[in-house]
């Protein structure tokens, strides 16, 4: 097939590209010039920004891609321009969304009413009611990770122009946390650093502690969407990816701290006793746990990496690649070991 994956050069598309090229497809990545680690010399290069598109509609007509992979929609407005730019030239639109799409998101982070949410979330699930979840400093700090973020983001009306459109095909693949060698937020980041600290103990608030989200180790997500994109079955359809089973945040610690052959002990502290920097403000009691049921079962897809194996490359990827900028103030060890020292000294059973 004749691929165009548009924001290619970033965290999944370095393991889409190789694996779209891999399988023998044809692939074109649209970027603004930043591909590191390099691309396979088959794969073509328009470079602007992403804002651009209709000023290259002689290259994409000359292309004529079967599927447009669109790596990096923002906002409806960014959508309905990548609907109009291609209708008539490709085959089918791919859009990546998330899966903060949900009301339960919306109900985490304390702006939707209502009752919690039942689980699994499936595609079929409420959406939150309310747009614009991220507020604008939130908006700011994010922009400095993902630069083609824009000041609109919401993946809801990106959804909503990419499957409404009546005559050029779409489909919507809602994402995970996703984490792995390449992640720009160092999700295993602040685990890693305790242990290689000579932590003993790991804190975590214990309502965080219990709380279970969907995540997705990037190899396995970029072949998913591979898997999305090349299949004429996902026409029309939304899919949630991620990894099978969704662990609690303290199961996921136990596990990176297992792989990194720690000694230690991951511990549930109440909110009142947990260290400020620790504490997690959302309502925890909604968990967030996805059903990737349909995408395994319309289009057979299953993890190509382990999940042990997916632990122990992204362990070794953030020890060998730490945040270019560390705050201190999370991990205010002194902090920590006041918690522990008056755990001690508690009778057995009390909180």
């Amino acid at each position: 097939m004749r691929i165009l994956v548009i924001g290619g050069t970033g965290f999944i598309g370095h393991f889409l590209v190789p694996h779209l090229v891999e399988h023998g497809h044809a692939v074109t990545v649209y970027h603004r010039g930043h591909a590191e680690p390099a691309l396979a010399a088959s794969v073509g290069h328009i470079l602007d920004d992403r804002n651009d598109l209709g000023s290259h509609l002689p290259e994409f007509q000359r292309l004529s891609p079967d599927v447009v992979i669109d790596m990096i929609l923002s906002s409806e407005r960014q959508a309905r321009t990548l609907m109009e730019t291609f209708r008539g030239i490709a085959g089918r639109v791919v859009a990546l969304s998330s899966q903060d799409v949900y009301r339960a998101c919306g109900i985490l982070h304390g702006l939707e009413p209502g009752p919690l949410q039942a689980l699994p979330l499936t595609e079929d699930s409420e959406l939150r009611t309310r747009l614009k979840t991220y507020g604008p400093e939130t908006i700011r700090t994010l922009q400095k990770i993902f630069p083609w973020l824009d000041d609109e983001y919401d993946k809801i009306p990106v959804e909503r122009a990419v499957l409404g459109d009546l005559r050029l095909a779409g489909t919507v693949v809602r994402l995970p946390m996703v984490f792995g060698p390449g992640d720009p937020l160092h999700r295993f980041f602040p685990t890693i650093k305790r242990i290689d600290d000579g932590r003993t103990a790991i804190l975590l608030q214990e309502d965080a502690a219990r709380w279970r989200a969907p995540r997705g180790y990037v190899e396995n997500v970029a072949a998913a969407i591979a898997l999305a994109a090349t299949s004429a079955n996902a026409a029309g359809r939304v899919y949630n990816l991620g990894e099978p089973e969704a662990f609690s945040e303290m199961e996921w610690a136990q596990k990176i701290g297992r792989a990194a052959g720690w000694q230690g002990s991951a511990l549930a502290v109440p909110t009142d006793r947990t260290p400020a920097h620790l504490r997690v403000p959302f309502r925890n009691e909604q968990h967030w746990v996805v059903s990737t049921a349909r995408v395994r079962r319309e289009l057979g897809f299953a993890e190509p990496v382990a999940l042990d194996a997916a632990i122990e490359r992204t362990i070794a990827w953030e020890r060998a690649n730490p945040p270019a900028e560390i705050d201190p103030k999370q991990f205010d060890y002194a902090a920590e070991d006041s918690v522990l020292a008056d755990l001690k000294r508690m009778p057995a059973g009390a909180t």
